[in-house]
């Protein structure tokens, strides 16, 4: 007589909302960013991201088997090097600090987690721009692709399984994986940042990498207010050999990832950035939010929207509240 009143009771107990739950979170969808500083004899404290420290070779690798004991996917690195300098050197030497820990953790760690890192230039120029600039001072998207795929290749040997190509330069995906397998790097997969716009939320970030940048990005990144774009970037990609697509940032483009979800024949994945963090942990430092509830409730959110996988910053954390779930 009352068909309004019967949904409830699908939600009088937790065994209930268990049994029926529409959506889940695991462990295993979680990828954990991480920095790594060059020179660094200690974990250093990344002030706009609490919680969160550019680590030591050695207090990274501690931090990467936890992360795998916690059953955490995989993790996403990220160099910070002592020098910089226009056409973002760093990123290729063998004995950079971004592959020298990648070595690192594929001899701790081996195939039992997928090590991936970060393919772009932005840690390692001295004008922090994500490639080399032309005479105007504007990226040059084809001289960057030339040196991408340097990049790629010194990745790839270093023990990357994964490689994360983010500077939004057009073909960037096809020519990294035309170098990768004429290398003989066949299985080295490509995490394609199909769609990273020009966010405000990336602001905590650029302290965790000491980035050097004085203007922006926005004549690369994608413009937040178009979706349609952001498909197109997808199925580009999606044409040159991408393995996986993602979203970037997360919170704010749910709908970006439903769409690009619809589309792709590919798993999707979603950057949960160091902005989204970053206004959690300070909310939850005041009392205004129930910290715990939160981080579950926005990586449920991004789950529901599409996302087959999470970068985040809480993987650690949140994977052992899963598992007590």
């Amino acid at each position: 007589m009352f068909p309004s009143h019967r949904p409830r009771r699908l939600r009088r107990t937790p065994a209930l909302r268990r049994l029926v739950a529409e959506t889940e979170v695991r462990p295993r969808q979680l990828v954990l960013p991480m920095f790594v500083k060059e020179g660094a004899t200690e974990p250093v404290p990344i002030a706009s991201m609490p919680g969160v420290v550019q680590h030591t070779r050695d207090t990274l690798r501690k931090a990467a088997v936890e992360a795998v004991q916690a059953g955490v996917g995989g993790i996403m690195l990220f160099g910070v090097p002592l020098k910089r300098d226009a056409t973002g050197s760093g990123g290729i030497d063998p004995e950079g600090v971004l592959n020298l820990a990648l070595r690192d953790l594929r001899a701790e760690l081996g195939d039992d987690t997928v090590l991936m890192s970060d393919l772009c230039l932005d840690e390692f120029t001295d004008h922090g721009h994500c490639g080399v600039l032309d005479g105007n001072g504007g990226v040059d998207n084809d001289a960057t692709l030339a040196v991408y795929a340097d990049m790629a290749l010194a990745q790839a040997d270093a023990g990357a399984q994964y490689l994360g190509p983010s500077g939004m330069m057009d073909g960037q995906v096809g020519v990294i994986r035309e170098a990768l397998d004429a290398a003989g790097h066949i299985d080295t997969g490509i995490l394609a940042y199909s769609a990273k716009f020009a966010s405000a939320f990336f602001g905590p970030f650029r302290e965790a990498v000491e980035s050097q940048l004085t203007g922006d990005r926005m004549s690369y990144q994608q413009d937040p207010a178009n979706v349609r774009e952001a498909l197109r970037e997808v199925s580009l990609d999606l044409t040159e050999g991408a393995d996986l697509v993602m979203v970037k940032p997360a919170l704010a483009y749910l709908d970006v990832i439903r769409a690009v979800r619809e589309v792709a024949d590919v798993p999707v994945a979603a950057y949960q950035v160091s902005g989204e963090y970053a206004m959690v942990e300070a909310a939850a430092a005041n009392g205004w939010l129930d910290r715990r509830r939160t981080v579950l409730e926005t990586l449920t959110s991004i789950r529901r929207a599409g996302a087959d996988v999470i970068l985040t910053y809480w993987a650690t954390e949140a994977a052992g509240w899963l598992r007590e779930s």
